[in-house]
C-alpha cells in the first residue's frame, strides 16, 4: 500500500517489567497488551460499575481505520513481503531479557534504544521494499505506555542526535560527522508523531523521593526512573543536580508533535502494585505522579485511569480516542483559561482591605466530551484529587492563563446519527471555593468550602463550508447544554490558525457580582492538524 499521510504505521511501545516472571508473562503476549480490552467504565448513580466493552486499541484502529497486524505464520512478515503502510507493529524489546526466547541479560536504554533504531529500520524496509520515493516519505508513529515512552525519549534525544557505538546504526541515521550534537530531523529520526500513555517523563516519585540510583545492585533496572540515570541516558546538557526535572525534549524533537495522556485514577491500581500506590497516593495514576507524566510543553488531556489494570489507561476508550485523533484529526485545540477578576466573600475583602494576610488556594475543574461520547477526552476534578490547584494572587495575575488541556477534532469521527454538519464539543469549567485563611487561621464565617465559586458549561458547534469555518457557543447557564447560537469572533494567530475567547462568569463592571465570584475568558486556539507538508 502506498504510504499516504496521515497513515503511517504505528510502533507500539510496552513499559516496564520488573521481575523475571513479568519478563516471561510479556514476552509470551504477542501484542504485549496492545491487544488488551475492557468492560468496565465507570460507576452509574447508583454505585454500580457500568459495563462497557472497549475491545482493545489493536482492534479499533482495524475497525475504524483499516489497519493490520504485521504477523505470519508465526513470525513477522517476511522482509520481502510487502506490509501496508497501515499496520501495527509491536516493538519486542524484553525477548533479548527472556531466558526462553533470549540470553536472560537486562539491556540499558540506550541499547534498547539501538534496538528501536533496527526495529523502525526493518519496518520501513517491508513497507517500502526499496522503492526510493516510498521510503522518501516513510515515518512511523510511536505509541509507548510507561517506561516505553522514556525507550522514545532516549531514541530521539539520545541516538539521534549523539550517534551511538555501532558504525551500522551510526549510518542508517545519516549523521553528518562528528563531533555531536547533530541537528536532529525527521529525515533522521523517521518519527511522525509520539503519543505516550502514563510515561514517568519526569521520573518517578515513591512517598515524595525519587527512587534511588542502586547501580549494580538494582536487579530490576528501576534507575532508568530515576532523574540522574535520566539525564544521563536522554543526554539532557549540563550536570545533573538534585531537584533538576528531566521532562524536557531539549529541541530534539517537535514538541507538539508528542502528546503526553495522563492518568489520575490512583485507586484502581492493580493489587501487585498496592505498595506504590499507597507510596503515590492522590494526584497520581498508582505509580506515576501527575506532576511527572508529561513532557515540557506537550500537548496533553487527563483521563480518569488508572496506570495498569481492569482500570488501566491503555486499554481504555479515553485513551484510545485520544490516540486516534491525535494521529489522524483535522483540527487541534488548546484550551486555557484567563482569570481577570476573583472576589472574596465580603468579610474576606474587608480583612484585605484592612490590610490582613489572605490566603486562598482554588480547584479548576475541567472536561472536555465531543457529542455522542460516552467518555470524556480530558476529565480533572476534585473528587478524583485531580483538579488544577491555584492560588488567589497565581489565578487573577495578569497574562498568566491557566493551561487546561489539548484535544483534537476529527471530521470522520462525528456522530453518524446527527444530521447537523457540525463538529461539536463541550468544555466544563468550574472553580471551588477554597478554604480561606486570614492570617494563617482559617476563616470559618459567611462562605461553604467546597461549594462554586463559578460553574460553566460552553458547548461548541465548529462548521466548515468551502475555505470559511465558523464557530458557535452556548453557555448552559443560558441556553442549556448543548445549545450553540452565538457566532465567536475568530482572531488570526500568527502561524496559522485562529483564537476565540468567551466570557465566563459575572459581567465586567457588574453593580451586584456575586461574593465569592469569578470573571475570566474560555480561550480557545484552534489550528489545522495532519496538514500534509
Amino acid at each position: 500500500m502506498t504510504i499516504k499521510h496521515p497513515y503511517y504505521p504505528i510502533i507500539y511501545v510496552r513499559g516496564f517489567a520488573a521481575t523475571r516472571g513479568e519478563i516471561e508473562e510479556t514476552t509470551a503476549d504477542p501484542y504485549m497488551g496492545f491487544n488488551l480490552g475492557a468492560t468496565k467504565i465507570r460507576q452509574n448513580h447508583k454505585g454500580d460499575i457500568v459495563r462497557f466493552i472497549f475491545e482493545s486499541p489493536l482492534l479499533r484502529l482495524m475497525k475504524d481505520d483499516e489497519y493490520e497486524d504485521c504477523y505470519k505464520n508465526g513470525d513477522y512478515l517476511p522482509s520481502t513481503e510487502p506490509a501496508s503502510a497501515r499496520s501495527v507493529w509491536i516493538f519486542r524489546y524484553y525477548e533479548r531479557a527472556s531466558q526462553d526466547l533470549g540470553d536472560g541479560q537486562r539491556q540499558t536504554m540506550p541499547e534498547i534504544a539501538q534496538d528501536l533504531r533496527r526495529f523502525i529500520l526493518r519496518v520501513r524496509d517491508s513497507v517500502c521494499q526499496g522503492d526510493k520515493a516510498e521510503e522518501a516519505k516513510f515515518r512511523v508513529y510511536l505509541v509507548a505506555h510507561s517506561m516505553g515512552g522514556l525507550v522514545c525519549r532516549c531514541y530521539l534525544q539520545n541516538l539521534c542526535v549523539h550517534g551511538t557505538g555501532d558504525a551500522t546504526l551510526n549510518k542508517s541515521l545519516e549523521l553528518p560527522g562528528t563531533p555531536a550534537p547533530f541537528a536532529p530531523s525527521e529525515e533522521i529520526h523517521l518519527v511522525d508523531k509520539v503519543y505516550t500513555y502514563a510515561t514517568p517523563h519526569n521520573g518517578i516519585d515513591i512517598m515524595g523521593i525519587n527512587v534511588a540510583d542502586l547501580g549494580g545492585l538494582d536487579p530490576f533496572h528501576v534507575r532508568n526512573f530515576n532523574r540522574g540515570a535520566m539525564h544521563e541516558y536522554l543526554r539532557l546538557p549540563g550536570t545533573h543536580q538534585s531537584g533538576d526535572s528531566v521532562d524536557s525534549l531539549n529541541g530534539a524533537f517537535p514538541t507538539h508533535k508528542f502528546f503526553s495522556l495522563v492518568g489520575t485514577n490512583y485507586d484502581d491500581y492493580t493489587a501487585f502494585f498496592r505498595l506504590s500506590k499507597k507510596g503515590t497516593g492522590p494526584m497520581s495514576d498508582g505509580l506515576v505522579m501527575i506532576r511527572n507524566a508529561a513532557v515540557k510543553g506537550s500537548p496533553r488531556a487527563f483521563v480518569h485511569r488508572s496506570h495498569s489494570g481492569h482500570f488501566g489507561i491503555v486499554n481504555s476508550e479515553e485513551g484510545y480516542q485520544n490516540l486516534r485523533r491525535f494521529l489522524f484529526g483535522d483540527v487541534r485545540v488548546e484550551a486555557t483559561l484567563v482569570g481577570e477578576e476573583v472576589l472574596l466573600p465580603h468579610k474576606v475583602q474587608q480583612k484585605k482591605d484592612e490590610g490582613k494576610q489572605v490566603r486562598a488556594s482554588y480547584h479548576i475543574e475541567t472536561t472536555a466530551r465531543v457529542r455522542g461520547g460516552v467518555y470524556y477526552l480530558h476529565e480533572r476534578k476534585a473528587e478524583h484529587a485531580s483538579a488544577i490547584l491555584a492560588e488567589y494572587d497565581e489565578l487573577v495575575k495578569a497574562h498568566h492563563p491557566q493551561y487546561l488541556f489539548s484535544g483534537y477534532l476529527m471530521k470522520s469521527a462525528k456522530t453518524r446519527e446527527s444530521s447537523d454538519t457540525a463538529l461539536a464539543f463541550a468544555v466544563r469549567v468550574s472553580i471551588r471555593v477554597p478554604m480561606y485563611e486570614v492570617d494563617r487561621r482559617f476563616w470559618l464565617d459567611e462562605h461553604f468550602e467546597g461549594g462554586f465559586v463559578f460553574d460553566e458549561t460552553i458547548t461548541f458547534h465548529v462548521r466548515t463550508a468551502g475555505d470559511k469555518t465558523t464557530v458557535r457557543y452556548g453557555l448552559a447557564s443560558e441556553r442549556g447544554v448543548g445549545e450553540a447560537t452565538k457566532l465567536a469572533d475568530l482572531t488570526p494567530l500568527a502561524g496559522g490558525g485562529v483564537r476565540l475567547e468567551v466570557p465566563l462568569g459575572f459581567a465586567k463592571g457588574a453593580a451586584h457580582p456575586p461574593r465569592p465570584g469569578f470573571r475570566g475568558v474560555l480561550r480557545l486556539d484552534a489550528s489545522p492538524w495532519n496538514q500534509a507538508t
